[in-house]
């Protein structure tokens, strides 16, 4: 394989939502560029894109798949992504790093809310678009449906490059207003006849031909000069506009074809290599630092890895992006995240589990390696002396949370080795030993993404799992202030404990000033503060620890200890075990012995006295509330907002949202628990939403309730 320079290079994802045809146009693509010999099928099990056996199984994409062809002189990087909403961490990782996304919509459904989703997805990242309509030798295809509801959507900007002639059954020809000619194929697809427009068409041909003129005009001031002087533009000046229109996301083509025959894949490979961006046409890549880098084969050498995959016998297969510089094998590079060295001895461009091996590539090429030792997913190597330092890619909150287990318990540690592995391949699922939960907790993007992992452990790793309900992280906290003491006491021969403390409690509010009475027995008292220490909590929340000892009644040497003895009851709450935060404790009187009085006896004394106060402080549990907007249609908002309501939401606002409606929630994390499942079954998966933490709020009173009587009759239990 040729080197091919960041002007000779194009990457895309082919992105969409489930069905919509990718794997099959991928297939086409490497078909019709002569990387395969033949197409395979998904129902043959047979494709490059989905070659792991759990998308086999299922019939689908669940992670990305990096593949390339050659066509016209250029390389062809593009990436097969997953289409259900549960796997979108594939399609975020391809949107990173590739130039132009190809949004694959079946011409039978039009725009689904995981178009929508995906759009979203791509106008964060500021990446162009093309929307390729597909599958239009259906029965029930409707084209002209789906430009419509793109429209709705992007409104102007949505401009036909091509319409069909004959959706359906027996489809076969395409006009082209772009190059102002109409396709025919025979049924076996491939490489098409080439024909003048016809009279019954060429009124509709002209008026679209006209708009893409004036679309792509707008996009160019020296374009829209010529447009004005001539009144057209010539097939060359309309690319050219296009591609502006594209980087600039001004426009947004629309293409037709049946993947599956093969009908129209090669004139949208010829549109891709003429109009999409090349890598030294995007923007500079910007490092954590701010500094913008230019894809410049002159530059120094800099890669970003953006995928891992681990297959047998091979083991870590790692993909990266030639962000600078030309890369050789055998190159030395610095890991910028751990400062480690790496050897890259071979390197591939990859097409599935087929590999070609290269000695070099150019800034703006994707491939991919084996066998690093310190490196993964979101490190950058560098030549010596570069500190070039690129982000993490971003992946959304997760939606959904289970406990897991080893049925065997000898199988424990080779869970979380494989765990781990897991989240490498697939960096939107998470994976956490909860020290406070006493659980191991995976989460997703729903339960068809942890079922997903579920099968791949127990079929590929031969570990038996099972997931369970997750405890919930709640909070303990105070709503007033109380009073309490403590003596330490134990005399057993030689030296005894001796530590008594005495010591106010109260909420802790941002800004509230010092205190500087208490009333103590009845009596208002002067309290004087000699120490003041705050402390961020590592659960979230604040400790303020005063020292309000006057005449020496408790030595500042055993100050710590108190401290400590309060730490540890709040990292055990004394109402249900949880967390306790925002509380501020003032240490004000006690009494040490001059031989008995040590560390441990102050520490016991001051973690008891804080115990008997927190109990007598109206104590409140608190539970994480999380901020949900959910996108659905306007036929079952109804249904969506009758089942929120049953889960404790407070609704917050609704919007709509390119043809769909955005419901605005906060909703009790307790309260979400399979939401993702209960949501697809109301709307029939047309559905989706995303959930982030919001804050921690009180429990209702009835809530607290069954909260305490369950921790109690565990702790009776045990």
């Amino acid at each position: 394989m040729k080197t091919y320079k960041p002007s000779e290079i194009k990457n895309i994802a082919l992105v969409g939502s489930s069905g919509s045809g990718k794997t099959t146009l991928a297939e086409s693509m490497l078909f019709e560029g002569g990387v395969i010999p033949r197409r395979g099928s998904i129902s043959a099990k047979n494709t490059s894109s989905d070659y792991r056996p759990v998308e086999q199984e299922y019939g689908s994409s669940v992670l990305p798949t990096v593949l390339y062809t050659e066509w016209k002189e250029h390389k062809l990087n593009f990436i097969d992504t997953p289409g259900a909403d549960d796997f979108v961490g594939g399609v975020i990782s391809a949107l990173n790093v590739a130039d132009t996304g190809i949004m694959v919509v079946n011409a039978v459904r039009g725009v689904e809310v995981g178009t929508e989703i995906i759009g979203r997805h791509a106008k964060r990242l500021n990446k162009p678009l093309i929307f390729v309509i597909n599958q239009l030798d259906h029965e029930k295809a409707n084209f002209d449906q789906a430009v419509e509801q793109l429209k709705a959507t992007y409104k102007g900007k949505i401009v036909q490059i091509q319409y069909p002639v004959n959706p359906g059954n027996g489809f076969n020809q395409v006009v082209d207003v772009l190059k102002m000619e109409m396709y025919r194929w025979k049924p076996e697809g491939g490489k098409p006849d080439v024909l003048p427009i016809p009279d019954s068409e060429q009124k509709k041909a002209e008026e679209l031909h006209n708009l893409l003129v004036e679309a792509a005009a707008e996009n160019d001031e020296t374009l829209m000069e010529l447009f004005f002087d001539k009144g057209t533009l010539s097939e060359e000046e309309m690319r050219a506009g296009i591609k502006a229109g594209l980087i600039t996301r001004g426009m947004f083509p629309v293409f037709c074809v049946s993947a599956e025959k093969d009908m129209c894949v090669r004139r949208f490979m010829e549109f891709v290599i003429n109009v999409t961006p090349s890598p030294n046409e995007m923007p500079a890549s910007i490092t954590v630092d701010g500094l913008g880098v230019p894809y410049d084969e002159n530059g120094p050498t800099s890669i970003y890895m953006f995928n891992t995959t681990v297959e047998p016998h091979v083991g870590e297969v790692i993909y990266f992006k030639v962000i600078s510089g030309i890369l050789h094998e055998g190159d030395d590079l610095y890991n910028a995240t751990n400062t480690t060295k790496e050897r890259l001895s071979q390197f591939f461009a990859a097409a599935g589990k087929n590999r070609t091996k290269v000695t070099e590539m150019m800034a703006g090429d994707i491939g991919a390696t084996v066998k690093l030792k310190n490196t993964g997913n979101g490190d950058t190597l560098n030549e010596k002396e570069v500190d070039y330092k690129f982000a993490r890619i971003v992946y959304p909150e997760a939606r959904y949370r289970a406990a897991v287990r080893a049925v065997n318990t000898s199988d424990d540690e080779k869970l979380s080795e494989v765990l781990q592995r897991v989240h490498q391949e697939d960096p939107s699922f998470n994976v956490e030993y909860s020290k406070e939960l006493k659980q191991i907790i995976v989460s997703g993007q729903g339960e068809f993404h942890l079922n997903t992992m579920k099968w791949r452990v127990e079929r590929n790793d031969k570990i038996e799992i099972e997931y369970y309900a997750p405890r919930v992280p709640y909070r303990e906290t105070i709503t007033k202030q109380a009073r309490a003491d403590y003596r330490h006491k134990k005399q057993s021969g030689g030296a005894g404990q001796f530590g008594e403390v005495h010591l106010v409690i109260e909420p802790y509010t941002e800004g509230a000033p010092d205190p500087v009475t208490y009333k103590i027995n009845g009596v208002d008292t002067k309290i004087s503060i000699r120490d003041k220490e705050e402390h961020e909590l590592p659960w979230g929340g604040k400790l303020v620890f005063y020292n309000a000892i006057v005449g020496g009644v408790i030595d500042t040497r055993f100050m710590p200890a108190i401290l400590k003895g309060i730490m540890e009851k709040m990292e055990e709450g004394p109402l249900t075990g949880s967390y306790a935060r925002d509380i501020r404790v003032t240490i004000y009187d006690g009494k040490m012995h001059p031989v008995d009085s040590n560390e441990i006896s102050f520490r016991l004394a001051g973690r008891n006295a804080f115990s008997t106060a927190f109990k007598q402080a109206a104590p409140k549990i608190l539970e994480p509330v999380y901020d949900v907007e959910v996108l659905v249609p306007d036929d079952v908002m109804g249904d969506v907002m009758g089942d929120l309501q049953t889960r404790r939401a407070i609704i917050m606002g609704m919007d709509a949202d390119s043809g769909f409606q955005k419901i605005l929630a906060k909703v009790p994390l307790k309260e979400m628990q399979r939401y993702s499942t209960a949501l697809s079954s109301i709307t029939g998966g047309r559905a989706t939403f995303t959930m982030k933490f919001a804050s921690y709020e009180k429990v209702p009173g009835e809530v607290q309730e069954e909260l305490l009587k369950a921790y109690e009759e565990k702790d009776s239990d045990e």
